[in-house]
């Protein structure tokens, strides 16, 4: 009985292989959607054809008067240390940046594993450069993410124009870009860079779009929320976007009262910082009703100061 076994055993070993493929693939391109979904099965809500999660499109507007400090809080109140990033050429310090990453994973090229990437590019349909297979993949208010191992160029200033048209968001590339004053002229668009190459993408082949990539110190997923300030990156894991817009909507219209209590002084300013009197309480909710009759107040705001 013990014999019959072992000679089965190769057959059986052959079916599974046919049968279930690895989850893993050598020079793959483009993700499982299986693979997306079960490393961001944190979140519950809709996602693209590819597996990636789709925070809504009204999250992320809200997400633009989100400060890298207050999402900063609600990550690191859920023990996710190590999603910002900093260090880069801001092209538009004064542009905030807010999108859904699209990841993609560059190596150093190796002949033998370039061939195979090529190969399995054409089988999958994608054309021209490998770059341009990540930008075919974009959609509005998507927003590329890529390691180019900080020493090799993404694009310049004719496909930075086709990533901004297809997304309107912008891109962020631990590497380097080309042609600084056409991509600085693209209107409503933000780029972070790690340097500035006169020279193409070269020597460098793509291993992966919507994997696990790092940029940094940060282990970014497709589908996180990536917001771009004068600090740096802050790339927000799709289950927490929601509650970081509430939070920090919370959080700026008490430091907005707040600031403007230091300003004009209107109580002891020792009292702001610390816990509130029961008449600094009573004057903030009449400066909230003042701001609601101006129109000042977020809907999420009005919901839940107003109640």
């Amino acid at each position: 009985m013990r014999e019959r076994k072992t000679c089965l055993l190769p057959f059986l070993v052959i079916i599974f292989y046919i049968f279930v493929p690895p989850a893993i693939s050598i020079a793959q391109i483009g993700a499982l959607e299986t693979d997306i979904i079960e490393y961001t099965s944190l979140w519950k809500g809709e996602r693209f054809l590819d597996g990636r999660p789709k925070v809504p499109d009204e999250i992320l507007e809200r997400m633009k008067e989100v400060s890298i400090e207050e999402a900063w809080g609600v990550l690191i109140s859920h023990e996710y240390r190590h999603q910002f990033e900093t260090g880069w050429d801001n092209m538009h310090p004064e542009r905030v940046i807010v999108g859904r990453a699209v990841t993609a994973t560059f190596m150093p090229k190796r002949p033998d594993v370039q061939n195979e990437t090529e190969k399995r590019g054409k089988e999958q349909g994608r054309i021209g450069g490998q770059n341009s297979w990540v930008i075919y993949t974009l959609v509005e208010n998507d927003l590329v993410v890529v390691d180019m191992f900080k020493t090799r160029n993404f694009v310049g200033d004719n496909l930075a124009n086709w990533i901004a048209t297809k997304t309107g968001t912008g891109m962020v590339i631990h590497g380097g870009n080309r042609d600084i004053d056409g991509i600085y002229e693209i209107p409503d668009f933000n780029s972070y860079v790690r340097f500035y190459n006169p020279d193409g993408m070269v020597d460098v082949t793509l291993m992966g779009i919507n994997i696990p990539t790092r940029i940094g110190q940060v282990t970014v997923m497709p589908g996180d929320v990536v917001l771009g300030g004068r600090e740096g990156v802050i790339f927000i894991p799709a289950h927490l976007a929601q509650e970081v817009v509430e939070s920090s909507e919370l959080v700026r219209i008490k430091d907005k009262f707040r600031q403007m209590c230091f300003r004009e002084k209107i109580y002891p300013l020792e009292l702001i910082y610390g816990k509130w009197t029961e008449e600094i309480e009573k004057g903030y909710m009449e400066w909230v009703k003042d701001q609601d009759k101006k129109g000042k107040l977020t809907p999420y705001q009005r919901e839940q100061l107003l109640k």
